[in-house]
């Protein structure tokens, strides 16, 4: 059983740290029940029915190299799952996504019977973490940026790396409700309104002068069968979020966001060598990602944002807004640098993984 702020499992073990494949999957059912999902709980649950060797499936997910939780191995097999069924070939699982299947025996045949049938389809989503690309999260980077602003100035260059399909660089086509403040067009059809928790953020104008993001394999939100994939990773019992990635797939028909199949590292490291236009900040900004780079780059990012940030003025600050796990206590928080004047990192806000709620943290001015 997972400790209540997720840090630990029952054991005292960090759970990025957890490389027993059983243990692992348990946990992350415990996360998706705390965060509001009980039929994904129980379908990840019911994957523990596999390690017994039956499917290729299976036996890879037994014999699993590495962090259980950091590689995220139970939410691949979870969104293989929930791809078959979006497609009509994993019907035996509706009721469980329903909700009126409830029993975990039965959830463990069901999803043992349909592991077994369509193993080969199964298999290959073990190859590549989730890209859970979630309009829900940017909620949290518009309240960063309306805090920048008070600080530095409305307008700004939007930058993000592990962008996925790229639906967070479109936020400046968004609403947002944040705490009874407002951002973005009125009548748009993405209406970004979380529950909010906490003093709102600063009243404040926000102004996205450019939006570009890069992702080492990035999907395309005018092809149907990417943004299928990008359901699959969306839990079952949020329907709202299928909601938004309708919403997104049909704004980025009428424009698509500016997106670009690069590695981070490249990618922040070009952005920050452009020209900078006077009186607009430029910002890094991630969500959810972070754990996915390996430490050199990770590293590396730092690295450069730090010497970019030394040569940073008030005609062209400098910004870096991450919505990230805190892998002590796996919460979700949202933290801030800028440049100059702020380097130590500011926690901002904790959020719900998939933008449901948001306690803010700071007041504002």
């Amino acid at each position: 059983m997972a400790a209540a702020d997720g840090s630990v499992d029952g054991g005292g073990m960090p759970v990025m740290a957890i490389t027993d494949v059983a243990q692992g999957i348990r946990w992350q059912a415990d996360h998706a029940e705390r965060a509001g999902a009980p039929c994904t709980a129980r379908v990840v649950r019911g994957t523990l029915a596999l390690l017994s060797g039956a499917t290729e499936t299976g036996r890879r997910m037994a014999a699993w190299q590495g962090r259980v939780v950091e590689d995220a191995l139970p939410l691949r097999v979870a969104g293989g799952l929930h791809s078959l069924f979006l497609m009509g070939e994993g019907d035996e699982l509706a009721p469980v996504y329903s909700g009126q299947v409830t029993e975990q025996a039965s959830v463990d045949a069901i999803v043992a019977r349909v592991a077994e049938r369509h193993d080969d389809k199964l298999l290959p989503w073990l190859d590549s973490p989730p890209q859970t690309n979630e309009a829900g999260r940017s909620a949290s980077i518009m309240g960063g940026l309306l805090w920048l602003s008070a600080r530095l100035g409305p307008r700004f260059e939007l930058n993000e790396i592990g962008a996925s399909a790229g639906i967070n660089t479109m936020m400046a086509r968004y609403f947002y409700d944040l705490g009874g403040v407002q951002a973005g067009p009125e009548g748009s059809m993405m209406r970004i309104v979380p529950q909010w928790r906490g003093p709102p953020p600063p009243q404040a104008q926000v102004a996205i002068v450019s939006a570009k993001g890069c992702d080492v394999a990035p999907l395309d939100l005018a092809d149907p069968e990417q943004v299928l994939r990008l359901k699959a990773y969306i839990w079952a019992d949020a329907r709202e979020r299928m909601v938004r990635m309708d919403a997104a797939a049909r704004l980025a028909a009428e424009a698509r966001p500016d997106l670009v199949r690069m590695d981070a590292e490249e990618f922040v490291a070009r952005q920050l060598a452009a020209p900078q236009q006077e009186g607009v900040t430029r910002v890094l900004f991630n969500t959810v990602m972070w754990q996915y780079l390996p430490d050199a780059t990770r590293q590396a990012i730092s690295g450069m944002m730090d010497e970019a940030g030394g040569r940073a003025s008030p005609e062209a600050p400098l910004a870096w807004l991450a919505l990230e796990t805190n892998r002590a206590t796996f919460r979700h928080e949202l933290r801030a640098r800028y440049w100059p004047g702020g380097e130590a990192p500011a926690l901002l806000a904790e959020a719900h993984p998939h933008g449901a709620w948001v306690t803010w943290l700071d007041g504002g001015d």
